[in-house]
């Protein structure tokens, strides 16, 4: 099936690049999230499995830094995964406050099903670049990024007096 011609709002022209951001990211989100659905897990729980699967018996704390979540997102995300069996939570020897989480069988099993998931995804994405084009996009996406991330807030107005 052919995709639909896209129809770009006219208020979108102030900012091609965010639109074609935003088209691009929700596409991908939904493809990988129909990938991630066939395996049974929700986006981003991939994410922290893959984190998990680099140094097993992370913090929350830890997950909270390496994923740029907040912790009511990474505690949701924990909690199906434990409802699932792919990861168990257990508060921390040295401090009892401080919750663990460990891979179970289960979730180290995710680990070769999760690296062809993600090449797939890969794959998919680049179908119609040229590697250098691939390459170029990838420097590019994280040029973006560092721009959004380093962006200077703005400053409070004062009111006058």
């Amino acid at each position: 099936m052919p995709t639909p011609e896209l129809r770009i709002p006219t208020t979108a022209d102030a900012g091609p690049m965010s639109y074609a951001i935003f088209q691009l990211s929700r596409a991908h989100r939904a493809y990988a999230a129909a990938l991630l659905r066939e395996m049974d897990l929700h986006p981003g729980q991939e994410l922290v499995l893959m984190h998990l699967f680099d140094q097993d018996g992370q913090s929350q704390s830890e997950l909270i830094e390496s994923l740029g979540v907040d912790h009511s997102t990474l505690s949701k995300a924990l909690r199906r995964m434990q409802d699932a069996g792919l990861v168990i939570r257990e508060p921390a020897a040295h401090d009892r406050r401080v919750m663990v989480v460990h891979l179970t069988d289960k979730g180290r099993a995710m680990r070769e099903p999760i690296t062809a998931l993600w090449q797939a995804l890969e794959e998919t994405t680049a179908r119609n670049l040229s590697e250098q084009q691939a390459e170029s996009f990838v420097e590019t996406a994280y040029a973006i990024t560092e721009a959004i991330s380093s962006r200077a807030l703005p400053e409070p107005e004062e009111e006058s007096t």
